[in-house]
């Protein structure tokens, strides 16, 4: 990342004149170091700086879910079936090839595209299973360090399963072994679990033993049965669980009747609990056993909406079994929730900006004096322009430094050469 760094610092411009806001104001942006020091009407300070007309400019934004420890697999490993479980048995066989080096290395260069898409910070789950031990907790620890200049992680420990009773004894003890190593909140998949309720219960427990919050993987399916968050929500409210929770997914709420969206909304709402859709993965993931008026895998988001709940929205996947093709894009995971939950693009790039910070306990941005200077510039007449067109030629400022060179960045796809020997073949069959 210092690459990255050094570019912005080459240039010692601290005016951003003639930009566009979202609101369709067009100002001058002054920086001072890491903050917005004043913004004008354009034309009015009369500063030099660097002519941003006929661009929009954008507070960065935030990926509120991700698996940084996964990135970059799918060269490697091949999801022949693409559903869930495919993905799951696919990562599970490869396990032993998964290096700490291999991992960091990956982890690394997703980070560093997030920052230059224009994130300002991301949460990632990091896988925390029996077989596969530490790496992950331990190689995402090291990253979070090593990019810290132009992007912040938050490292949720996702354990595997069972975690409740006398089955889950180990697992318990291996996610407590992830906490005393760095990661920052307690995450799981209770839906996958044998019990839900149990898992939940338990999970929340962990989260109280260490006062951190709990992000949790929550009804990934297209079952309408499957009802986790209803109870994760009367287990938060019952036990008054006063931490932060996140649900994200919970596709399953997105295929049942009105009436039930609606008093299970009501309930997340009052337990405060933050929900994330995941659009990107889950239109790849679900819906394939449905060729006849297939179901778009996607939670809830109306009613979420009206009953007050925060809705985020994450990329999840970068190029990897879960999902080959994804881009760390916040304008992408935009534009699907404008396409798939028919947000307007003003609430859709809330879902990635404000919404998204409020999930992962961040407070939200604003182009105004004395907030960060975390900025995306897109030449475009308006944000939903930029959504529109994906947002090419971006340029992306991290505390006041521009953290690119102005034109598209070069491609993260390919490993160093190092990270290709400790990583094996690209070609290695899937299991």
């Amino acid at each position: 990342m210092g690459r990255l760094r050094a570019m912005g610092e080459a240039s010692q411009e601290n005016v951003l004149r003639g930009v566009t806001l979202a609101d369709g104001s067009r100002v001058d942006v002054t920086l001072r170091g890491p903050t917005i020091e004043s913004v004008h009407p354009s034309g009015t300070n009369g500063a030099a700086g660097i002519d941003l007309t006929g661009h929009v400019l954008l507070t960065s934004a935030v990926e509120p879910h991700t698996h940084l420890d996964k990135a970059f697999l799918s060269e490697r490993l091949v999801n022949h079936t693409g559903d869930l479980r495919g993905a799951i048995d696919v990562m599970i066989a490869a396990r032993p090839a998964l290096t700490i080096e291999d991992t960091t290395e990956r982890a690394a260069r997703a980070a560093r595209l997030f920052a230059r898409q224009g994130y300002r910070a991301l949460r990632t789950h990091v896988d925390t299973t029996l077989d596969h031990g530490l790496r992950s907790v331990e190689a995402l620890v090291a990253v979070r360090e090593r990019v810290a200049e132009v992007i912040d992680l938050q490292v949720v420990a996702m354990c595997g399963w069972p975690v409740a009773g006398p089955e889950g004894a180990d697992q318990r003890a291996l996610l407590r072994e992830a906490m005393a190593a760095g990661a920052d909140l307690v995450g799981g998949c209770p839906h996958l679990d044998l019990e839900t309720r149990a898992a939940t219960v338990t999970y929340l427990e962990l989260a109280a033993e260490y006062d951190v919050g709990l992000d949790l993987h929550t009804d990934e399916t297209l079952d309408d049965a499957v009802d986790g968050l209803a109870q994760l929500a009367e287990l938060v409210t019952a036990t008054g669980f006063a931490l932060p929770v996140t649900a994200s997914h919970c596709v399953s709420l997105g295929m049942q009747a009105p009436e039930r969206q609606r008093q299970v909304a009501e309930s997340v709402a009052a337990a405060g609990i933050a929900i994330v859709a995941l659009p990107a993965t889950n239109l790849y993931l679900q819906g394939r056993e449905h060729q006849q008026a297939m179901p778009r895998g996607l939670t809830a988001v109306r009613a979420l909406r009206q009953a007050g709940v925060v809705v985020a929205a994450g990329a999840d996947n970068v190029q990897d079994p879960f999902n080959p093709l994804g881009r760390a894009c916040p304008f992408e995971t935009a534009a699907l929730m404008v396409l798939t939950a028919h947000l307007q693009p003003e609430d859709a790039w809330a879902c990635v900006t404000e919404m998204a910070a409020r999930a992962t306990g961040r407070p939200p941005a604003r182009i105004a004096a004395g907030e960060p200077a975390d900025l995306i510039a897109v030449p475009a007449a308006s944000l939903r322009e930029a959504i529109a067109m994906g947002a090419p030629g971006r340029r992306v400022w991290r505390d006041g430094v521009e953290v690119t060179g102005g034109g598209t960045p070069p491609s993260p796809a390919s490993p160093s050469p190092a990270a290709r020997a400790t990583s094996g073949s690209s070609a290695a069959p899937s299991p």
